[in-house]
This record gives structure tokens, C-alpha cells and sequence, in this order.
């Protein structure tokens, strides 16, 4: 009952994020055949991610203004049009104003999405709802690595594939009959007051975007670098992305029994270690180890980002939480927009192996970090924690499918409109 509420929804999310997986991994293949240097492949793929954050900002007015399926209708289509442009104009400036564009589309395409699950959810399904839609991202995403090999990534075809991907994504939305839920205003604390009440909450989202930006924009760069063929970068992405999913769950999990710093500072120890290893037998060639330990490192870098939400919920009101939210998927796409241009300059001095170097670095100082915070207060008595949740990095509207706000809303059918606030209840303030 509740995946056909929502299958529609679903499927749309699905194929936005297969194309955008197959997108990501294809530009930064193409940037290196047509010979940009890695700093410039840097500032491409740094774009998308400055354009997710601009879209995260802006998009949310485009939508207020024409409404929920318009501003789809028109998101989607610029994706697939933006998808074929690659083509016709192969230049690094070119290239860097698409990629911010997809980022600005995918962002209110997320919004869009979000905002009709969060429409369709209660009290009793908002967390169901929300898993599925992560499985969903993530799977849709990690399988979108494994068409790479469909096709020379130098020729048209593969841009083809994802074009007619992202119009297919605006069918199961166009052809709903339910009526679209309003948008609230934004509303999102500052900066400082997050980092005032969690420090470690927001330094682990923007290192965080660090980590996972950098390796969805160099990863592919690394491992053409290294001598993997193309079906063997497919095979590196799915694996870094596939194990960031299967491990969120348990890592997550043994974070509500432990204080959340140590989880983190062992997650973080962890990672930069395995980077290190990937480094050292990224030099030696010993390519089938170093795929072993690239779906190791996703299984530790990917949940970095929601072991940090979980941290400084900890520490908020639960009325604070979707406001909350906002900032920290700003933190963790300023991040993620640096993430590419650092790492690209370590590959430049150093080589391919330059990315899991800078990787072991930012991933170490977290590590610091963490160690520092746990000597400067104390932690919430574990059995006041509120329960670990899997949170994509997708908008600040995806906060409201997060049951540790524990909405107030009725049951509610197809089409309903806005939650109430949070109870202030359900999560003891200790800010």
C-alpha cells in the first residue's frame, strides 16, 4: 500500500538519478579523453555541485510561482536538452555552465519530488516513505555507473541514453492526478547558531561533501589514471556508491548505542586509513585490491554525512530539525563544490593517486576533530538519542519526511497540504 502511494514518485526519482549517476562519471571520462587538465576537470565537476546549492536556494521560488508540475515539466526538460549540449560544444566553460545547470535543475527536481512524498506521508509512514526513497536514490544511482560500458563514452550515444532518461523521468509526474501540495517559505538557521549548538554536526557535513565530492567528480579520472578500462571505472563507481548504502544502515544503527562522536572519530580513523591504502596500490597497479578497498572506503565516507545530522539532532529541538536541515545540506554542498577542485589539485602534483591522498587528509582531520570535540562536552546520555535516520544529500525539503520531527499530520490521503510544526517532544533539547 505504501510503495503504489508513492510508486510513481519512485520510479521518476529512479530514473532522474540513473541518468545523473551515468551523467557525473561520463563528463569526468570525456574531460580526460579530450585531454583537459585535472585542475579544469576539477572546476567542471565542481559546478554541479555549486549549482545544487544555488538550486537549493533559489528553486524553491520557481516552484511557489508556476507550481509543482510546470516547474518538473520545465526542470526536466533543460536536463535533457543541457544532457545533449555536451555534444555540440566541447569546451571547459561550456561544460562547467552545464554541469552547474544540472545541479540547479536536479535540486528543484528534488524539491519537487520531496515535497509530493512528504504530502503523501503520515506518522505512521514518514519513515517507510523515507527509506524507500533513499534505497531508491542510491540503487538508481549505482546501477547508472553500470551503462557506462553500453557505448564509447567519446560518442554520442551515451549522452543520447541519458537525455532520453531524463524526459522518460517526467512522465510518471506529468500524468498524476493528484493535486500538488504547497511549498513552504524557507526557513533555515544561520551558520553560526548551528555551529554554536553542534560543531561536529557541521564540520562532518562539509567534510563530508569534501569526501564524496571529490570522488563522484575525480573518482572516474582516477581510475582511468590507474589503468582500469572503461568497464572497470563503472565497476569502481557502483562499488563506491553501493557500499556507502549498505553500509549506512548498520554503522547507523551502532551509532544509537554509543556516544555518536565515537562512531564517527572511528569512522573517520577508519577511512582515512583504507584511503592511505588506496593510494599506496593505486601506485603499484594491484587493481583488483584497490576496487576491494574503494567500496570499503564508500562503506565508511558515504554515511559520514547522516552519522553528522544524526550528531547534532542530538542536540536540537525537535521543532529545530527541518530548519536545521537546511544549513547542513548547505555545509555539505559547499563542500562538496570544493571537494573536486582540491583533489584535483593533488592529482596534479601527485597523480591519480593524489585523490585518495587528499581523501586520507580531509577524512584524518575529521578524525582530529572529532577526538578534539569529544574532550570539549559532554554527551547526551545514549538512551536520549534520538534513533538513527538515512538521510539523503538531496534538499532541505527532504527533513520532512525525517520521523524524528514527528509531524503532526492527520492520515492523509493523495493529496494534502502542510504538515503542522513538530512536537517539540519528541527530542529533548540540550543546545
Amino acid at each position: 500500500m505504501i510503495v503504489s502511494s508513492v510508486a510513481s514518485l519512485l520510479l521518476g526519482m529512479a530514473l532522474l538519478m540513473l541518468a545523473n549517476g551515468l551523467l557525473g562519471t561520463l563528463i569526468s571520462l570525456r574531460t580526460a579523453i579530450d585531454g583537459f587538465p585535472a585542475p579544469v576537470t576539477g572546476l567542471v565537476m565542481s559546478s554541479y555541485f555549486a549549482g545544487l546549492v544555488l538550486g537549493s536556494l533559489f528553486c524553491r521560488g520557481i516552484i511557489r510561482r508556476v507550481g509543482h508540475i510546470r516547474a518538473f515539466s520545465a526542470l526536466a526538460s533543460l536536463l535533457s536538452a543541457t544532457a545533449l549540449a555536451h555534444v555540440f560544444l566541447v569546451s571547459a566553460p561550456a561544460w562547467a555552465l552545464f554541469r552547474g545547470l544540472t545541479g540547479f535543475c536536479l535540486a528543484g527536481l528534488y524539491m519537487v519530488t520531496e515535497s509530493w512524498l512528504n504530502a503523501r506521508a503520515n506518522n505512521q509512514t514518514r519513515g517507510q516513505i523515507l527509506a524507500l526513497y533513499m534505497a531508491t536514490a542510491y540503487l538508481a544511482m549505482g546501477a547508472g555507473q553500470f551503462l557506462l560500458p553500453l557505448a564509447d563514452p567519446s560518442s554520442f550515444t551515451l549522452f543520447g541514453v541519458v537525455s532520453v532518461l531524463f524526459s522518460l523521468a517526467l512522465v510518471p509526474v506529468a500524468l498524476t492526478r493528484s493535486s500538488a501540495p504547497q511549498l513552504e517559505r524557507p526557513s533555515r538557521l544561520s551558520f553560526r547558531r548551528l555551529y554554536e549548538i553542534s560543531p561536529l554536526g557541521v564540520v562532518g557535513c562539509l567534510a563530508s561533501g569534501l569526501v564524496t565530492g571529490a570522488i563522484y567528480g575525480m573518482a572516474p579520472i582516477f581510475g582511468r589514471g590507474i589503468g582500469l578500462s572503461i568497464s572497470g571505472v563503472s565497476v569502481l563507481m557502483g562499488t563506491l556508491i553501493l557500499g556507502g548504502l549498505v553500509a549506512q544502515w548498520p554503522i547507523g544503527r551502532l551509532s544509537d548505542h554509543f556516544d555518536r562522536r565515537s562512531v564517527i572519530t572511528f569512522v573517520a580513523c577508519a577511512a582515512a586509513l583504507v584511503a592511505g591504502a588506496v593510494a599506496l596500490l593505486a601506485e603499484v597497479h594491484d587493481a583488483r585490491l584497490v576496487l576491494a578497498l574503494a567500496g570499503l572506503f564508500g562503506a565508511l565516507g558515504f554515511p559520514i554525512y547522516s552519522l553528522s545530522v544524526a550528531h547534532a539532532n542530538d542536540f536540537l529541538e525537535a521543532d529545530d530539525l527541518v530548519e536545521a536541515s537546511g544549513g547542513m545540506i548547505i555545509a555539505y554542498g559547499i563542500g562538496a563544490a570544493l571537494g573536486p577542485i582540491a583533489a584535483a589539485g593533488f592529482m596534479g602534483r601527485i597523480g591519480p593517486a593524489g585523490l585518495f591522498v587528499f581523501e586520507a587528509i580531509i577524512a584524518g582531520l575529521l578524525f582530529v576533530f572529532a577526538v578534539y570535540r569529544t574532550y570539549r562536552r559532554k554527551a547526551p546520555p545514549v538512551a536520549e538519542q534520538a534513533p538513527f535516520v538515512m538521510l539523503p544529500r538531496t534538499s532541505p525539503v527532504v527533513a520532512k519526511l525525517d520521523p524524528r520531527g514527528e509531524a503532526e499530520t492527520a492520515d492523509q490521503g493523495p493529496a494534502v497540504g502542510v504538515e503542522a510544526p513538530a512536537s517539540a517532544s519528541s527530542t529533548p533539547g540540550r543546545a
